[in-house]
């Protein structure tokens, strides 16, 4: 079985550019692994830049590893992808985790690799296991007892410190080095911090990390592979974080405050890039907010590429952008409008007009787009009957432009924590069903293609995205993953779905609230109240009317465009009575 996994390994290796490899000898071991497909894991940003910040040490060896599902249930080995050594041989083991239902492969590839899947049943024997990225950072607590540490925030800020003292400390007895990790800003270490709702009047919270100069650490590829969504393209990250505040949100408030790239660095990095390929994908929570945008989508079609982008804005949407797309061979422009009416787009801060969209599809067809792909939120608890007969009729009016492909995705909206809807209940499945049922035979009659995310596991995401510690003994205890079992689990454990599901107290102290996120409470609910009343508030950074005061930025530190000037505070805001921030 070892060999099979091998020569499926050299396969990959050989059709890769970039990859590094080094002898482990005298070497401080690394697995990175992501919890999903190579196709997904490979297609990831941060896992490249993770990959060649570790290896950027001559004394640090890194190696990936991916969840192979069938090589799983094969029992085939875990092995990293470089030189197919077993994971358990490694010194750390380091997770990047994305997205909530990769918790299901975190569990079964610590089964795969033989090891005890909790910590406290780990001791120095073993590698030491740290987790990171978007799927753990808001809320780490359903994936808490797994992990020897989780990294809160934009892990590039904190691995200087912690290959230092893993180079110095990683043979001490477990419980030093947890203390050691536990000293570090933004390293939570589960087995030395009680869960939020234990502790007293003044609890221990872990405050997330956020990297101030992005030039630090350049967000580009450092591996080019045919077999992933961006088939050896360049990616590189043009800024990070978005201040459009949009409330149902998570990316919006995970990677606070935006900052962008300077341009000349963004041209330095697609001239490197484009010595290995004439694809350039351009990374953002939206692509089209760059204040340069247009000067870098010209300057990049000058140069030769091709360029892709992540996302993008319509209010208002980067023409140069959309045309070098365009002229570079891209047949889908892709749209988000999250809702159909103009009330619902207020509730969740969606500020898109419904013209703003119109002329975006009017832009597709002029320049001959061969498909309009738009992103749609279903299942809001204030969605009315109204709301989803907007959205059949701004379909309509899409239709009556476009004439060829469109496509739509009727996602179901999940609260998160840390956004302003972390309280709010989630519809329930048979509810959400049933809209996507009426949606889709409203819209298959203007021949739309509707893809209907699953209500069913989107119930599952929303448990684990609000969920606590107690969902890690639901986890572990999982023979199958099914929808019917993890809820047969769930009752098990004595845990019943509308604690996580229903409407929760915004005064009470919640799970995730062992992170503090930069963004105030108070913040939070004065979004909540805006939200409850369909009224918008002030983008980040702050226009004319002057800053929010999130909390995030500090007398140090504002939003700085690429230039490099920082925007002030004009004058507070007013977010309760009688307080000002």
């Amino acid at each position: 079985m070892t060999w099979n996994v091998r020569t499926r390994h050299q396969a990959t290796l050989a059709q890769e550019q970039g990859v590094i490899q080094k002898d482990w000898g005298g070497r401080l071991s690394v697995a990175l692994a992501f919890p999903n497909s190579y196709y997904v894991g490979m297609s990831s940003l941060a896992l490249q830049i993770l990959y060649r910040q570790f290896n950027a040490h001559a004394d640090v060896v890194c190696e990936r590893v991916f969840y192979d599902a069938e090589s799983a249930a094969a029992g085939e080995p875990l092995l990293t992808l470089e030189t197919s050594r077993h994971v358990s041989e490694a010194d750390v083991w380091a997770f990047t985790i994305s997205y909530e239902m990769d918790y299901f492969n975190v569990v079964a590839m610590l089964r795969q690799a033989g090891l005890p899947p909790l910590a406290r049943d780990r001791d120095e024997g073993w590698p030491l296991l740290i987790a990171g990225g978007p799927g753990v950072t808001m809320n780490p607590e359903p994936m808490a007892p797994f992990f020897d540490a989780i990294i809160i925030g934009e892990g590039e800020e904190v691995l200087e410190d912690l290959i230092e003292l893993f180079q110095q400390a990683i043979n001490a007895p477990r419980a030093k080095l947890w203390a050691d990790l536990a000293a570090i800003p933004g390293v939570y270490v589960p087995a030395l911090t009680p869960p939020i709702q234990e502790q007293g009047s003044r609890p221990q919270r872990v405050p997330r990390l956020w990297v101030r100069d992005l030039r630090r650490y350049p967000p580009v590829s450092s591996i080019y592979a045919p077999e992933t969504e961006f088939r050896g393209m360049h990616l590189m990250e043009i800024a990070r974080g978005c201040g459009r505040g949009c409330r149902f949100c998570l990316a919006g408030y995970v990677y606070r405050p935006p900052r962008e790239q300077p341009l000349q660095d963004l041209l330095a990095w697609a001239e490197a890039g484009l010595q290995h390929t004439s694809r350039l994908g351009l990374i953002s929570a939206a692509v089209s907010d760059h204040t340069q945008i247009d000067e870098l989508a010209t300057s990049l079609q000058e140069m030769g590429a091709s360029l892709s982008v992540s996302s993008m804005r319509v209010d208002p949407i980067s023409v140069p952008l959309v045309r070098a797309m365009r002229a570079s061979g891209a047949q889908t422009l892709t749209i988000a409008p999250e809702a159909g009416s103009r009330r619902l787009r207020d509730v969740i801060a969606k500020t898109q007009t419904e013209d703003q969209l119109l002329a975006a599809v009017e832009l597709a067809a002029e320049l001959d787009f061969s498909q309009i792909k738009f992103y749609f939120m279903v299942g809001h608890p204030t969605e009315t009957q109204e709301d989803m007969e907007e959205l059949v009729a701004f379909i309509h009016k899409a239709r009556a432009i476009f004439k060829r492909r469109i496509a739509m995705n009727a996602t179901p909206f999940v609260p998160k924590a840390h956004t302003p809807f972390q309280w709010m209940p989630m519809t329930p499945a048979r509810v959400l069903k049933k809209r996507q049922r009426w949606l889709q035979r409203q819209v298959g009659r203007l021949r739309v293609a509707v893809r209907a995310d699953s209500p069913s596991w989107a119930e599952i995401q929303g448990v684990l995205s609000r969920g606590d510690r107690r969902l890690a003994g639901v986890l572990l205890d999982m023979q199958e993953i099914s929808v019917r079992h993890f809820w047969q689990v769930m009752q098990q454990h004595g845990l019943e779905r509308d604690e996580f599901l229903g409407q929760l107290p915004v005064g009470r102290m919640m799970p995730w609230m062992i992170v503090e996120s930069g963004v105030s409470n108070q913040f939070f609910r004065y979004e909540w109240r805006q939200a409850q009343r369909s009224r918008l508030g002030p983008h980040c950074p702050p226009d004319s009317a002057g800053c929010l005061s999130c909390g995030v930025c500090d007398e140090d530190w504002a939003f700085r465009f690429s230039d490099g000037k920082p925007v002030r505070r004009s004058r507070p805001i007013k977010l309760s009575d009688g307080q000002r921030r």
